[in-house]
Order: C-alpha cells, then structure tokens, then sequence
C-alpha cells in the first residue's frame, strides 16, 4: 500500500496526513461524548479511521474537528518509515501538554505504530491510555471503558478472520464526491523492506456482496467514484461458504452477475470479477484501485478494464528498484526485465495514455551506483506519471534489518532520492504536456487550493485538473479543454 504522507510525492494532488472529522449540530448534541482522530499514512489507515467513527458512533460517540474539544483522540498511525513514527510521537507531546489541561482526557494510538510498539508506548508515552492493532477496532470501546476506570488498555492481536465487512464506515472530513473502499486486509508478501505483513497480518479478501452493496450505497449518496483499497488487490480472491451471507442478501439483490470467465459467483471472484461487479453498478460510478504487485496483475485485470470506460485508465505499479539484483534482496519475486513486460503489456492493452506511477527507494542496503543508474533508467523507460519516493529506512523486525546492513551513508541516500526526484518532475511534465490540446473528462471535487473562483476534479489518468469554476458543481462530469500544465496539474476550460 503506497504511503499519502510521509514521502516525498509527485502526484496530481497532495493530501492531508491528518484527517479530522467534520461534525453536525446533530453530532454535538448535549450529553454525548466528543471523538477526535488523526490519520497518518496510506490510504488504508485513512479507511480504517472512518470505520473507527462507525464503531466509536455506535458506542454513543460524535465526531469533533477540534482536539481542544474532545473527550477522546486517536492517533491512527503508520510504522513504515521512522520519519513517520517520530511524527506521532512529536504529535504526542503536544498532546501530553493538552492533557495536562484536561485530566480526564484519553489518548489512543491505533493501526501500525500501535502494533508494533505495542506495551512500549504505555511505558514511554505515558500519555497514551489505549493502544489497538489494525484488527482491534471493535474491540475498541471496551478499550475506552477499561482506561474510564484508570487502566491501560491493549489490543493488538491480528486476525486471520477480520474485515469489518458489516461496518458503514463514517466518512470523515468527506468531500462528498470520492471515496475509499477496503476490499480486502492484510499482506502475504514478505518484501524484506516492509514491516506491513507483521502489523497487518495475513491476507483476507472481503465478501464482494458487502463491497457492491457499499460502493452501491455511496453512489446513491451522492459519491461519483470509489478507491478499491487493499495491500495488494491483485491478490483479492474470494470463496463462497456454505453458510448464508451475514448480510443477509440473496440472488434479488442482483449481484450474481456473471463474471469474466463465464462463472457467478458461487464459483468464486478475482479482483478482475470484482472490478465488474463494482463497474456494472453505474456507468457514472468511476473505479480506481491501488496497490497492484507486478508479480499479480493479470492480463484479465488489463481486459477488464479496457471494457468498462467507469474504470479509470490508470495502474499504480510499485516498481521499488530498476536493478534485479536489488529487487531479489528486497524479496520482491520479480526482476528487472518481468517488470519491464508488465509494463509493455500494460501500454499495449490500455494504450500509451493509460497513467502508470510507482514507488522507488533510493539506497536500500548494498545499492551501488550503477545499480542507482538503473532504477534511473527504468524511469526513463516508463515515463512515469508521478511516483512516490523515499530513501530507505530501516524497519525494525523487517527480514532486511535482520539479514542486510543498512550501509549506505545518509548523504548517499538523499542525493540518489534527489536525482530519482529531478527525473520524475522532467517525466511528470513530459506526460501532462501530452494533454495539452486534448479534451479531458473531468469528475470535479470541489474548489481548488488557491481559488474559489476555480474548481478542480481529476481525469481518467488520476491527474489534477483545475478550470474556471462557472455555473458547474461539485459531483458533476465536465469536459475540459487541456489549454496548459505544470508537473503536477492541468489546467484548462470546460467545453
């Protein structure tokens, strides 16, 4: 799952690495008890918090944009890099400072931070009163109650079992517009840099009735597209039982539709029949997904999408390193030239325009220079449109910490991560000007950034565009005229 903070980025938009609830007059009623929740990380821990403020709702929580005013905060984390662990633990001493003011105040670190510290963070942050894994959050209010009576609480056992299917997630500090959708937890692959597998536990794939029918929710809410979110979606599969949905939904819902191999669903699903199932919804429903392993995306997924014009022309495929000797110490199960095929297929199933981003790390244990030159050169032949990029960070309890020396000097890192940088912002650029002259379907979200006057939306590709706002509105499809770009946005007129 590729990180929304804590990286350096190169994508059409930024996002927050913090999400607050928003609140209603009806939310702040007299009597209840005030939530407040922090997200730091990907995607998936920004899901996971709305199914927190369901959980947390149910136990007779409201949500509050104001730490100030809460009765409760929760930091949900992220453990995959220590710049992000610091993050939380600076955010912890402001709050230290805020308890101090407010006794009765309880502090919760939840998702992958939580996991991995585990009793640690009770014992050197004592600010912290609750601490719960990823596959805890039911659990949570009884988490709450046993710190209410002046006890640490913890939870962070891992499930093989859990995917909170028959959660309705809140949607926090929601733009009405786009959403997130867990399909399925966890990660059974052990890429010796990632410490996900160990705070995430095993892979589990959810029922598809409970994603249609929430994704089915969403647009008949108003939603106008959703992010299918897992570590590796590609890995989705999902077996019927003989046991009656908990859902409680049959053959009248309509969702038995046939998939791609000519079998319903009593023969089981892929994520390419999930990708249908969820594009056969509504043609006005757009459908994205991240993350996709090289090693797991199939031909079928490439099909698929090429038949639904509702699923966005657009693959993010972490590519990690352009070296095959680096790939193989990562344990990533693929080399240079299989990555490279993908790659080939892709553009040849879904043309040149199809958006393709990636992951890259720069100095990862024993990275030579010329082995740097050619993650360097797989850029240059994929043209990326945008990437997330870091250095590498040592995770303690990863397969490389306990087999590999992180010995790339610092300095080394960062100027490996800054040339890595320079190349995407010439490629990102490169890309974008292959809009200009060309009419995009736009899905607008809202006013942009640095106008109100202007609204922006994104296109098939996952790129930012931003137009002179009119008489148009938010969840509405426009079509825009790409008349300039920057390496991040396009700009244009509707047409």
């Amino acid at each position: 799952m590729t990180l929304i903070s804590e990286l350096t980025i190169l994508q059409p938009a930024d996002k927050e690495n913090v999400d607050a609830p928003r609140t209603s007059e009806e939310e702040l009623a007299v009597g209840k008890k005030r939530l407040y929740i922090e997200s730091y990380g990907c995607q998936m821990n920004f899901a996971d918090s709305e199914i927190v403020a369901a959980v947390m709702r149910n136990a007779g929580f409201a949500t509050t944009s104001s730490a100030d005013d809460a009765d409760l905060i929760f930091l949900n984390t992220c453990a995959i890099r220590d710049n992000a662990e610091q993050k939380v633990r600076n955010r912890l001493k402001h709050l230290n400072a805020l308890k101090r003011q407010k006794p009765e105040l309880l502090v919760g670190m939840l998702g992958c931070m939580a996991e991995r510290l585990k009793t640690k963070l009770l014992e050197e942050e004592k600010v912290v009163d609750i601490v719960a894994g990823p596959d805890a959050y039911r659990d949570i209010p009884k988490l709450v109650e046993e710190a209410e009576s002046g006890h640490k609480a913890v939870n962070v056992f891992l499930s093989r079992e859990e995917t909170y299917a028959d959660i309705s997630p809140i949607r926090l500090n929601s733009n009405g517009v786009t959403a997130f959708v867990s399909i399925m937890r966890g990660c059974d692959n052990m890429c010796s840099f990632c410490v996900v597998p160990f705070t995430r536990g095993r892979e589990r794939s959810r029922d598809p009735h409970s994603i249609v029918r929430e994704c089915t929710d969403l647009f008949n809410q108003g939603y106008r597209e959703v992010t299918l979110l897992g570590q590796n979606v590609d890995s989705y599969k999902w077996h019927p039982t003989p046991s009656p949905s908990p859902l409680g939904r049959g053959e009248e819902s309509g969702w038995f539709a046939p998939l791609p191999n000519g079998e319903g669903l009593g023969g089981g699903v892929t994520f390419a029949g999930l990708l249908e199932l969820v594009a056969q919804i509504h043609p006005d429903l757009r459908v994205r997904f991240s993350t996709s392993h090289p090693k797991d995306i199939t031909d079928e997924v490439l099909y698929t999408m090429a038949q639904y014009d509702n699923i966005c022309n657009y693959i993010h495929l972490p590519a990690q390193s352009g070296n095959s000797r680096v790939l193989k110490l990562m344990n990533r199960t693929y080399d240079r030239e299989w990555y490279i095929g993908k790659i080939d297929r892709i553009r040849e199933v879904l043309g040149e325009d199809c958006g393709i981003s990636t992951d890259m790390i720069s100095g990862f244990c024993t990275e030579t220079e010329d082995e740097h030159q050619e993650s360097l050169s797989l850029m240059d032949y994929v043209r990326y449109d945008y990437a997330y990029m870091f250095a590498y960070s040592e995770r303690p309890g990863t397969l490389a910490a306990k087999k590999y020396p992180d010995d790339i000097p610092e300095d080394v890192k960062k100027r490996r991560l800054n040339e890595i940088i320079a190349k995407q912002l010439e490629h990102s650029a490169a890309r974008n000007q292959r809009h200009i002259g060309q009419v995009q379907r736009v899905l607008i979200e809202g006013p942009s950034k640095r106008s109100d006057a202007e609204l922006c939306g994104r296109n098939d590709q996952n790129k930012m565009v931003v137009f002179p706002g009119g008489n148009h509105r938010k969840g509405q499809y426009v079509n825009v005229l790409v008349t300039e770009c920057t390496s991040a946005t396009l700009r244009g007129t509707v047409i």
